[in-house]
């Protein structure tokens, strides 16, 4: 995916074009389709490892990335999936690498948690909580440093917010004016319990404030709102004004290794903290689409996550003699 084009509406607004409603919800379905077949093989145990799946957080990993440019560094944590599909991967390449097949975007060697694509712009897949923040931190010092007026885009999750690399890598960030948005995705709020969106007091938002590291907080389940965050946070990174932590407030649906999570009663709430669904109804809505196309684009999808699928599992497995050789492309 790309950023905006030229001429679209401004970094401040939330506005969407029929084109951009189309591909926000295309590349979200996609997502969540993915995701549930992954789930889905990973409880058939043809998926090993842990599986950490993006169900829920679609609608701000697309925004984001849509606000992003093609050449803008990304990492993230353990949940590398949907960011992979929204930076444009092909979903058979990510499928292979799940399924531990040569033809994984890391050749089968890095399964879920370690994806590694740099030709995307893709720095992984890091699977200890909050190790990819100090990275994130030199790739954009590398950028700095070479004037490619790149900025990085570091996701990762409330649990590693705490961690003490993660604070030391905001202070070396903002001391630097580092072209660097971080972003929280807050899934604290787990199927079973409340979620609040909206200006409310956030230790996690606020954290960077002894670094002087501005922060916001998002209603991460509408991909408009997630993008114009990160075109505000992107846009001022870009202009040498330093980096910005994002704290995205989401409703994740499964469990850190890809089980379901336990749902309590989230089911009278689900639709309203469900960013694929939203972004479906509003489209019908506003007209961008009739229902019978709107199937239509769904049925592709499906058609294209099952043809990922066979796909993946028709590839070879490395071969045992070339396991220990570089995973490079």
């Amino acid at each position: 995916m790309t950023g905006a084009p030229p001429g679209s509406a401004s970094i401040d607004s939330i506005a969407f074009t029929p084109e951009e409603e189309i591909q926000a919800y295309r590349t979200m379905l996609l997502i969540r389709r993915f995701e549930e077949k992954a789930g889905q093989l990973y409880a058939l145990e043809a998926i090993h490892g842990l599986c950490p799946l993006s169900i829920g957080q679609e609608g701000a990993i697309v925004g984001l990335m849509m606000a992003a440019r093609d050449t803008d560094p990304v990492i993230t944590s353990y949940r590398t999936h949907g960011v992979l599909l929204a930076r444009g991967v092909e979903p058979r390449r990510i499928m292979a690498e799940l399924l531990g097949r040569e033809a994984g975007v890391s050749r089968g060697r890095g399964g879920s948690v370690r994806m590694f694509a740099p030709e995307h712009g893709f720095y992984g897949g890091h699977g200890f909580s909050g190790l990819n923040v100090p990275v994130a931190a030199g790739l954009a010092f590398a950028s700095r440093y070479r004037g490619d007026e790149a900025v990085t885009v570091c996701f990762y999750g409330d649990g590693a917010a705490a961690r003490g690399r993660v604070f030391e890598a905001y202070r070396f960030a903002a001391d630097r004016k580092l072209p660097v948005v971080f972003v929280v995705d807050n899934n604290t709020a787990n199927p079973g319990a409340g979620i609040v969106l909206g200006p409310v007091p956030s230790a996690i938002a606020e954290s960077g404030t002894p670094f002087a590291l501005p922060g916001e907080q998002v209603d991460g389940i509408d991909v408009r709102r997630a993008r114009a965050a990160g075109r505000r946070a992107i846009a001022r990174a870009r202009n040498g004004e330093g980096p910005t932590l994002l704290e995205m407030l989401t409703y994740r649906y499964r469990g850190h290794g890809g089980m379901p999570a336990r749902r309590g009663g989230a089911e009278a709430r689900i639709e309203d903290a469900d960013p694929v669904s939203k972004a479906r109804a509003r489209i019908l809505a506003t007209g961008v689409l009739g229902e019978k196309d709107i199937k239509a684009l769904e049925k592709e999808v499906r058609e294209d996550v099952t043809a990922a699928k066979m796909a993946a599992q028709a590839e070879p497995a490395p071969s045992p003699g070339n396991l220990l050789s570089a995973a490079e492309a």
